[in-house]
């Protein structure tokens, strides 16, 4: 006998309980359950849309010589992917609202059916009417080249796409697609969760590409549960501020390429235009003879760009000197002033200390804490670093220079910008092609760098 039960579910994790509950045990959440109903007892329900299944083969059977990326003619677009889109993928892009995700793919979508790749594509829009669809592909001058469908449905929006028969799919967005199968309000944890597999199923199944957007929450997740990264095959975040210039797409899961690549776009009244040297961008307005800025070579996924990180220290009008830091770990940042106290002597106790990374840029590579070390004594000293240096290397907690990857790259991306002087851990030196344009000097201890800035 078919039953009808009530749960609870948490909005941030996923956690069911029989009852409702302030605090999740499970993400530790508040005030995040909501009531959703589930059927119970009686024969399973097969309640997937669409089919996928495949017979069983061996490996060495299967073929990938029909297996063509799609290009969008964007090359950082194409880029971040690992060389254009994989056919069938589930691919999520997310971002915060007014970040310039449905521009992008208005653009890209336009690129695809008319430009390059001549495929058939499906817009679906759960967020704007089909005139408001228009206005915006009319400024950005996007004439014609694909269907657009206004629908929150998920059976209706298959219902199109069996008709259309599209080979790359959009929906903008995944917070507003709904099952009417399903009691839960759409972009719930339950609605978010089934439509996204019915997707997935659909993806692989009919052979489509199709792009998920979804918004993120205030702590920069996608709204819904995390088990949403885990079925799609790839996961794309803008992380600049919408009021910044420049765009940071990165990837954080790719099935068909590398991960943590970047792509860096800049907004304009005609959409997204990318940015093929991002390093010149980042250090265009770089003041000379101020103290406190210091250049290094960080690696992208697999390039390298030149950032600027600026450091600013102040005498303190409190007991307990504040640190900021913008861009670059905090707990990163302490440590890295715990070891210029101990290992350096700097009276850095008294002082209020901000570090930032320019152009909005988050670094997650440790290779950048020579170049705040140096920033920060820079400051400290009030003594401007050459611009013509770049400092590589990771920081050890007994102020050693640690070796670091890709040095090649780094230091062709350093020469080819016409930077004259390279500080490079003395590990990496040793396997290094040594007739440069540009000076290397090999380090192995913090010290030996500060006493060279003096």
């Amino acid at each position: 006998m078919v039953k009808t039960k009530t749960i609870f579910r948490c909005q941030n994790c996923g956690f069911a309980s029989p009852k409702w509950i302030g605090k999740c045990p499970e993400c530790e959440k508040w005030n995040t359950f909501v009531e959703e109903q589930i059927i119970t007892g009686g024969q399973s329900i097969d309640r997937r849309l669409t089919k996928f299944s495949s017979s069983v083969v061996k490996l060495s059977e299967i073929s990938t010589e029909k297996v063509k990326r799609i290009t969008t003619g964007i090359n950082e677009f194409d880029r971040i992917l690992g060389g254009g889109i994989m056919p069938a993928s589930l691919i999520l892009l997310g971002g915060p609202p007014g970040i310039g995700k449905s521009t992008l793919m208005l653009q890209i979508a336009f690129q695809i059916a008319k430009n390059i790749s001549k495929k058939n594509v499906l817009y679906v829009t759960g967020e704007e009417s089909l005139e408001q669809i228009k206005n915006r592909a009319d400024r950005l001058k996007i004439s014609d080249g694909f269907y657009v469908i206004s629908e929150t449905n998920l059976e209706n929006i298959l219902e199109t796409v069996k008709k259309v028969s599209p080979e790359v799919l959009i929906i903008d967005s995944i917070q507003t697609i709904y099952r009417s199968d399903l009691s839960s309000s759409p972009g719930s944890v339950g609605q978010v969760r089934e439509c996204t597999a019915e997707l997935l199923h659909l993806a692989k199944g009919k052979n489509i590409t199709i792009f998920i957007l979804g918004h993120v929450t205030k702590e920069g997740d996608i709204a819904g549960p995390r088990i949403l990264e885990h079925i799609v095959d790839t996961v794309l975040y803008f992380e600049a501020e919408k009021h910044h210039t420049y765009r940071i797409l990165r990837s954080y899961k790719n099935r068909f390429g590398p991960t943590s690549e970047i792509g860096v776009f800049e907004m304009s009244s005609d959409g997204l235009k990318e940015v093929p040297n991002p390093s010149s961008i980042f250090l265009g307005e770089r003041l000379k003879n101020v103290s406190g800025s210091v250049v290094t070579a960080n690696i992208e996924g697999t390039r390298p760009i030149m950032l600027e990180i600026q450091a600013l220290v102040t005498k303190t009008d409190f007991g307990i000197p504040r640190r900021m830091s913008s861009g670059i770990d905090y707990n990163r940042t302490v440590l890295l002033i715990s070891i210029l106290e101990n290992r350096i002597g700097l009276g850095l106790s008294s002082f209020d200390i901000y570090v930032n990374v320019a152009g909005g840029v988050k670094i997650k590579d440790p290779s950048s804490d020579l170049a705040e070390c140096c920033a920060i004594y820079s400051a400290f000293s009030n003594k401007s670093v050459s611009q013509e240096i770049v400092f590589v290397g990771e920081v050890g907690l007994s102020g050693e220079i640690r070796g670091v990857s890709f040095i090649e790259e780094r230091i062709n991306e350093s020469e080819k910008l016409g930077f004259k002087k390279i500080f490079i851990p003395k590990a990496n030196y040793n396997n290094l092609i040594k007739k440069r344009n540009i000076e290397i000097v090999p380090v192995d201890k913090l010290s030996s760098v500060i006493d060279n800035l003096k």
